[in-house]
This record gives C-alpha cells, structure tokens and sequence, in this order.
C-alpha cells in the first residue's frame, strides 16, 4: 500500500559496457517531485491526497547522440499493479522469472520524440535488505539489485546496447520535503566487481545520516565500510544544485558528465575513488529546499505533463 500523502518508487540505472551510453528508469506511485501532488496535497486535508492519482514512469537516455526525457503523470485509472507487475498507461516493469522486463512507450517534454522499446535487467543476486533513512521511521530505502546486467533494444529512438546496472526502492508515509533538505547518493561498480552505495542525507531536524554499502560481485551484502573523508564537488553551471560525495582520495574527485542539471536535481557521473579502488559512480545531488519553492514548482509542469490517456 502507498498510503495518502506518501509515496513509493522503483529505480533503474545502467552504462553500456561501451561508456557511450546509459538510461534511467523510475516508476513511481505518489511521484515525489510532482507538482500536481504537491498541489493536491495542499488541497486535501491534513494532506491525504490519493498518491495513486499521480503515477508516471520516468525515462532518461543518455549518449552521443543526445538526450531524450519522459515523464508525463497519469491518474489511477492507468494504473495496475500486483505482486509481479506495476504498469502505468502504456509501460509497465513486470517480473517474468528472475527478469525485470520493462516495457516502454513514453512521449518525451518538451519535444514530442519517443522512447519505445524494452529493457531487460537480470540481477546477479536479489536482497530484501531495507535502510531507513529518517529517525521516525517514515522514509525507507531498499538496494534490490545492487549488480545487473541490462538490455536495452529501443526502436525509437533505434537504440541496442548492454552494460552493467542496478536496481532499488524508495517509499515513504509524508512528503520528502517535510523530513529533508537535501541528500546526495551515488552507486559504483569497482574493479574487482564489487558494489559500493554511499548514501548521505541532511534532514530537516539538522541532524545527519550516512550509508556506506558494499555488495560482492553475484550481489550479496558484505559488511558496511567506514565512510570515507567529504569530496566536495562543484555546483552545477545552470542552476547551481550543491553537489558533494565521499572518496578515498577526496582532491582527485572528477565529475566526468553532468547529465541532468535541473533547478532542484542534479544527475552525474563521477571518477572516484572507493575501498581501494578507482570508480566510475552514477551520482545524484537533490536539494528539496529549492523543490519547495513556488517558483520551481511553477516550473515543473513544462517537463511532467499530466494526461488521462
């Protein structure tokens, strides 16, 4: 159960084997950066709107040959769900054995290209492990698949590629912004086929909490490491999002790609260094002080439309 005002979502991310390309996937039930939500929930009181009637499935391409985003809302009327499936409007992630096979058909904003195809994750090994990440308990987050291997065969655009990747879930009883301001997290694969997650989060009570997570080459949990010293990061150029991580060897942190650059999210590749070895991480920075403000939330609309189709 999603219940009124909260919130739950599954995540996706891979790089090609190549390092030309990488996607994101995020289905969500009660889309946390919503404006309609947000909007809704001002609305209803105590701020019980029905999470099940803000839904998208949010798409990210990355390569050579450009981006392309999707993210458009739709009420609970194009939402199905159950044990092994979650579909919404016209894409769904359905487990078939111990395969995730995502189906997409997604219009990109603000221009009206597509994203049409299938993604398949295999995961090396699945875990039930979950984190909370708030000190009532309200916010959780669970690694499912910290290592897989993806698919991707696109017809539009024409894409097919493979690479390594990963898989997680987030739910929550409130509104992020009501428990945090901000949080950065970052996932990387290292040399020997470990995986590390670093997770660091500012709540709204000032206090601080930090994961470090490693996982073995087939997936199992290993013991949690020390985290390691702050790498300060530069903002973003458009928007100026606060990004930061942990390295080994915090001054030869080297932010390889920005990929998203966004008024209240940022979305990056970084070269680090973790447990000994050099990394390339897949890095978020959210700051959900800025996410509040009336002026971004004005905004929002332009890159997540809502339909009723």
């Amino acid at each position: 159960m999603v219940p009124p005002g909260g919130y739950a979502w599954w995540y996706v991310d891979a790089l090609s084997d190549d390092g030309e390309h990488g996607l994101t996937l995020i289905g969500f039930i009660g889309s946390v950066f919503s404006p309609y939500y947000a909007w809704a929930r001002r609305r209803a009181p105590g701020g019980a709107a029905d999470a099940q009637q803000h839904c998208a499935m949010n798409v990210a391409l990355y390569g050579a040959a450009g981006k392309r985003w999707a993210m458009t809302e739709r009420g609970r009327g194009q939402l199905e769900r159950d044990r092994a499936s979650l579909q919404i409007g016209p894409s769904a992630m359905t487990w078939h054995d111990d395969t995730l096979t995502i189906r997409l058909d997604e219009v990109c904003a603000p221009f009206l290209s597509r994203i049409r195809g299938q993604v398949r994750v295999h995961p090396s090994a699945l875990t039930d492990a979950v984190h909370v990440l708030d000190a009532a308990g309200r916010h959780r987050w669970g690694p499912i698949a910290p290592r897989a291997r993806v698919e991707v065969e696109l017809s539009h655009p024409a894409l097919r590629w493979s690479g390594t990747g990963y898989l997680d879930h987030n739910a929550g009883e409130r509104p992020l912004e009501q428990d945090f301001s901000r949080w950065d997290w970052c996932r990387a694969t290292l040399a020997d086929g470990r995986t590390t997650v670093l997770y660091d989060v500012a709540r709204s009570d000032g206090s601080p909490h930090a994961l470090a997570l490693q996982f073995s080459p087939t997936g199992e949990a290993l013991p949690s490491f020390t985290l390691p010293p702050p790498a300060p990061l530069p903002a973003t150029r458009l928007w100026r999002i606060a990004r930061g991580t942990h390295s080994d060897t915090p001054a030869t942190v080297r932010i390889v790609k920005t990929l998203e650059d966004t008024p209240f999210y940022a979305r990056s590749l970084l070269d680090t260094h973790l447990l000994g070895q050099a990394a390339v991480a897949v890095h978020e920075s959210l700051s959900l002080a800025r996410f509040r403000s009336g002026w971004v939330q004005a905004m929002l609309p332009f890159r997540m439309p809502r339909t009723r189709r």
